[in-house]
C-alpha cells in the first residue's frame, strides 16, 4: 500500500514538473483578454485599465477581412480568460473558432451591442451588414457601451472601475463625434465625395454626411475590374473631385491606378493622405489609439477635400 501511494506521489510530482516547465503566456494572477482588431482592443484596455493585459492579434496595417488566425493567435485565445471581437462577419474567416470557444468562455462581439436598424444593410435576403461600425463615432460609443456592460457582468470584482472607466471614455467619444461635425462641414459641398480604395466608410458617409464611394466592396475580398475603375474616373471629372485616399491595410496599386486614369483623360486628382481603415497606426503612437486614428483620417480629408 505504501508502495502504491508513493507512485502515485511521484507521478504527481512528474506531472506538476512538466507543467511548471511550459512558461505561461501570462501572469495567471492577472485577467489576460484577447481582442482581434486594435480598435476592439483599444476600446477593452480604455475600460478595464490596470486590471488586465489586453492584447490584440491584428497589428498596424493588418487587413481582418482576410486574416487567418496563426498558432501563436490560437495558443493565445486558449489561454484567454476573455476573448472580444469586432463581429458582424468583419473577422470572417474566425468565425468557428469564436463559435467553438464561446463553450468554454466568454466571447464578445461588439457588434451584440447593436441592432439591426443601427446597421447598413448590403443584402437584406442574406442578411449581409456592413461590418465597419467603429467609422460612426456615435455608433461606436454603443458598441463600447455594451463591451463595457459585459467586462462588468463578468469581473464583478472590478465593476465598479470599470464603470468609472467606461463614463470616461464614452465622454471623449461623443466630444470626438461632435468635433468630427464641425470640421467636416467646413468642406465645400460640391467637394464632400470621399473615395478610397474599398467601401469602409459607409457608416462614416452616413453620420457625417459625405458621399463615399469605394473600388471594392465592403470586403476587400470583393473583386474590381476595368470597368469599375473607368467608372470612378469619370465620376471623380464630372464632380471635379481634388483628392482621392488610399488605406493602411490595402494595396494602393487599385487607387494609383484610377489617379493614372483621371490623368489620361486631363484631369489632376491627387492621393490626399493614407487612411485608417480596417487597422489603426503603429502601436505606441497617437494614430495607435482609436481616438487619434479618427482624428487623423479627419484631419486629412478636410485638409485634402476643402
Amino acid at each position: 500500500m505504501l508502495k502504491i501511494t508513493q507512485f502515485i506521489l511521484g507521478l504527481f510530482v512528474c506531472i506538476w514538473g512538466l507543467n511548471a516547465c511550459k512558461a505561461p503566456l501570462h501572469q495567471k494572477d492577472e485577467l489576460y483578454i484577447v481582442c482581434t482588431t486594435g480598435m476592439v482592443a483599444d476600446a477593452v484596455q480604455q475600460i478595464v485599465g490596470k486590471h488586465a493585459k489586453v492584447v490584440a492579434l491584428m497589428g498596424e496595417g493588418v487587413d481582418p477581412h482576410l486574416y487567418k488566425a496563426t498558432t501563436g493567435d490560437l495558443e493565445k485565445l486558449y489561454e484567454a480568460d476573455m476573448v472580444f471581437y469586432s463581429g458582424i462577419h468583419l473577422e470572417g474567416k474566425m468565425t468557428q473558432i469564436f463559435k467553438k470557444m464561446s463553450r468554454t468562455k466568454p466571447v464578445i462581439a461588439f457588434g451584440e451591442g447593436l441592432i439591426h436598424e443601427d446597421l447598413i444593410c448590403i443584402d437584406s435576403a442574406n442578411h449581409v451588414y456592413d461590418p465597419h461600425i467603429w467609422f460612426d463615432v456615435a455608433l461606436w460609443a454603443k458598441a463600447v457601451a455594451y463591451a463595457g456592460k459585459q467586462l462588468s457582468q463578468i469581473d464583478t470584482v472590478h465593476r465598479n472601475s470599470y464603470q468609472q472607466n467606461l463614463g470616461k471614455y464614452l465622454n471623449e467619444l461623443h466630444l470626438l463625434d461632435s468635433l468630427n461635425k464641425v470640421q467636416l462641414q467646413t468642406i465645400p459641398p460640391s467637394q464632400r465625395l470621399l473615395i478610397t480604395s474599398h467601401d469602409a466608410f459607409g457608416y462614416f458617409g452616413r453620420a457625417y454626411q459625405i458621399e463615399v464611394k469605394g473600388l471594392q466592396g465592403i470586403s476587400t475580398v470583393a473583386e474590381f475590374g476595368l470597368r469599375d475603375i473607368s467608372e470612378l474616373v469619370n465620376l471623380i471629372i464630372n464632380r471635379k473631385i481634388k483628392a482621392i485616399f488610399v488605406e493602411s491595410s490595402v494595396s494602393p496599386k487599385a487607387i494609383e491606378a484610377v489617379v493614372k486614369g483621371c490623368q489620361s483623360k486631363g484631369h489632376q486628382v491627387v492621393i490626399g493622405g493614407e487612411l485608417y481603415a480596417d487597422a489603426m497606426g503603429a502601436a505606441n503612437t497617437t494614430e495607435g489609439t482609436y481616438i487619434g486614428m479618427v482624428q487623423a483620417n479627419v484631419a486629412k480629408i478636410v485638409g485634402a477635400l476643402r
